[in-house]
């Protein structure tokens, strides 16, 4: 592969990415912070999203003791949006969007992220995740879901609770609408599934490749933004999460573990990041050229405090690393087994 400068082609949204790797050999004088991590206690009598404890408006939290799910207090979306409005005047155009929050504890323990938690409540994670997409997407006039979490307050995650966010709404977001469009025309084209040629050929080199088992891969794409990106790819032709079997969620599972395992293990810290499921849209249509698949997006680049910033020519240009999509895998590769915190 290129030691020299060079770009790569995302064709899941149409996009290319600089690749430096000369670059990560350059000394570091920017922003380094010496901080110490905090010590969590398994309840947090001041968390609002423990068991039992008050949110806003004075709402309760039951005594949970699975995954809990429930309305954000602070919703990005309403239901009840008037969906008359609409403004277009030339080149200013508005309209209304509908949607709904919802906010997933992943268990009552304020202190065990996903790789922590045991396999089984991993697993139901999943099941909610699964159960909330399929009741969101069967909603009138929604036609995405969209699962995510933010990890750390890095990432802007309000609350250290381990838990995650889905925001349903009436139009498909940027993101998946620019997936939806290459993956239609590599299928009209092809006949075949974009994402399951990509896996095919990444299984056959190994090269990117971080872990794998019967139904998933976990690597780092091709194309990848951010130093230590991955994404997990479906291997059935399985397009959004209430599709996978008992089986398949267990794998689900089990890979996340590995890949946030790797993350925790790489500096030896809590791995900040953003994670999205991408799904086919709940619009009611076939979607045959679409794989179920999740990103995963970390911003750490060299050590527990020191990360990458998309500015200067990332936000005016287009997006460049240092760091290469095959050494952030083989520098991963090893590290999805046992999690730090229990090693020893």
């Amino acid at each position: 592969m290129f030691n020299a400068p060079h770009r790569r082609y995302n064709p899941l949204i149409g996009e290319w990415v600089l690749v430096s790797p000369h670059r990560a050999k350059r000394p570091w004088h920017g922003q380094v912070e010496k901080t110490l991590p905090p010590v969590i206690e398994t309840f947090d009598p001041t968390c609002y999203l423990c068991p039992g404890n008050e949110r806003a408006g004075g709402i309760s939290n039951p005594a949970y003791t699975s995954t809990y799910a429930f309305d954000n207090d602070f919703a990005s979306l309403l239901l009840d949006t008037d969906n008359s409005e609409r403004v277009e005047d030339g080149l200013l155009l508005a309209e209304p969007e509908l949607g709904t929050c919802r906010v997933i504890c992943f268990s009552p323990r304020h202190d065990l992220t996903l790789p922590e938690l045991p396999a089984e409540d991993a697993v139901g994670v999943i099941n909610t995740w699964a159960e909330e997409t399929a009741r969101l997407g069967a909603m009138e006039q929604i036609n995405y879901v969209q699962v995510f979490e933010n990890k750390g307050a890095m990432m802007g995650c309000s609350n250290p609770h381990p838990h995650s966010q889905i925001w349903a709404t009436q139009h498909i977001p940027n993101e998946p609408a620019k997936e939806l469009r290459s993956q239609s025309e590599y299928y009209a084209k092809n006949g075949r599934r974009l994402l399951a040629d990509y896996l095919k050929q990444e299984l056959a080199s190994g090269e990117r490749v971080l872990f794998t088992n019967d139904s998933f891969t976990a690597l780092i794409p091709f194309w990848a933004v951010w130093p230590f990106e991955s994404i997990v790819i479906a291997h059935d032709a399985v397009s959004d999460l209430p599709s996978l079997n008992g089986a398949q969620r267990r794998d689900l599972a089990g890979i996340f573990q590995q890949v946030t395992t790797a993350y925790d293990n790489l500096f030896e810290v809590s791995f900040p990041y953003s994670m999205g499921f991408h799904q086919a849209p709940s619009d009611g249509l076939e979607h045959p050229e679409w794989t179920l698949h999740a990103h995963f997006f970390p911003p750490l680049l060299r050590s527990a405090t020191v990360r990458k910033f998309m500015v200067g020519y990332e936000l005016i240009a287009q997006p460049q690393r240092d760091i290469t999509p095959e050494l952030a895998a083989e520098r991963l590769r090893s590290l999805g087994r046992v999690h730090y915190r229990r090693a020893g």
